[in-house]
């Protein structure tokens, strides 16, 4: 193929060969960038006081599921059984290209029960420490969040309007499981905390970016992933001290019966969202960043209190 470049005088005509040209694309690969980088529909929820119950339930379901998949079957046939799940759940919602609160807290709790089972082979099967592997998937997340930052400019939610977004928004959250995992297993039993202790500590700990946020202006972005990665610690240890036995101080509901109850109570917020679509984002919202902490968000009318909201640049 040649490029045929008229001139401004006599009409000649300059044959210009393929390989002259400074810069070849092809088009497929031009046309993989463009259905990555397309904007289009928000495919996160609103950030309600929905979101954090809805998470920290999912967070204390994947640690029952887990721990009950690996105690009723094999752990190699556990851990691919997780990783199915995961898989389909997560190829579910990146096909609808918006947010549907089916397939989006349907992919949370596939994260929920495969990043459990990410942390806990590390420890359980390869024997790393649980210091190590602590330290080992929060190095994974801060790599994240800086491929994300340093493509996309931003780690708000409210812009995960692109598939390459929200790729990199669910290896974030993938990331969140596995070390949050870890470091609940850390307070608990290498720290000798126990499970009760250690839900209370993370109790604690997640009310320092509400307070962060509310009271001293902290940044929202870097609140709300604070929050949202102390939600699995928090919701693992609640879990484990209802599921473990009495010996090891837990309450000796067992983890099977433990994961079931929460994913009844999971289902049926999900279907209230999904019927009234309280957290579907509003598009005049997108220029906004996250809510910060794990407390109701609501609009004010124009002259009442600051907004629960902070503006951002894209």
């Amino acid at each position: 193929m040649t490029l045929c470049l008229s001139g401004e005088t006599g009409g000649q005509q300059r044959r210009l060969a393929p390989a002259a040209l400074p810069h070849t694309v092809r088009v497929s690969d031009r046309s993989l960038l463009t259905r990555l980088t397309t904007r289009g529909a928000l495919r996160v929820p609103e950030i309600t006081v929905y979101f954090w119950v809805i998470k920290a339930l999912s967070t204390a379901m994947g640690e029952a599921t887990s721990d009950s998949l690996v105690q009723k079957l094999h752990p190699v046939p556990a851990v691919l059984l997780g990783f199915t799940g995961f898989v389909v759940a997560l190829a579910l919602q990146l096909s609808v290209r918006r947010y549907i609160a089916w397939t989006y807290w349907l992919a949370v709790v596939g994260v929920g029960v495969f990043g459990t089972m990410a942390a806990d082979v590390l420890h359980v099967g390869f024997g790393v420490p649980y210091p190590v592997s602590t330290t080992l998937y929060a190095f994974v997340l801060l790599a994240v969040f800086v491929g994300w930052y340093l493509t996309e400019k931003t780690l708000s939610i409210h812009s995960v309007d692109t598939t390459r977004r929200e790729l990199f928004y669910w290896a974030a959250v993938v990331a969140t499981f596995a070390m949050g995992t870890a470091l609940g297993d850390l307070t608990a039993t290498s720290l000798h905390l126990g499970y009760l202790d250690s839900g209370f500590l993370f109790a604690g700990v997640i009310a320092i970016p509400a307070i962060g946020f509310w009271l001293l202006r902290w940044n929202a972005i870097f609140s709300f992933w604070f929050a949202y990665v102390a939600t699995r610690p928090l919701g693992a240890s609640f879990a484990d001290w209802m599921g473990k036995p009495q010996s090891v101080g837990g309450l000796g509901w067992g983890d099977g019966s433990v994961a079931v109850v929460l994913t009844l109570i999971i289902f049926v917020l999900v279907a209230f969202l999904a019927i009234t679509h309280l957290d579907v984002q509003k598009a005049g919202r997108r220029p906004t960043a996250a809510a910060a902490a794990p407390v109701p968000v609501t609009g004010q009318a124009p002259g009442a209190a600051r907004h629960a909201r902070i503006d951002e640049s894209r």
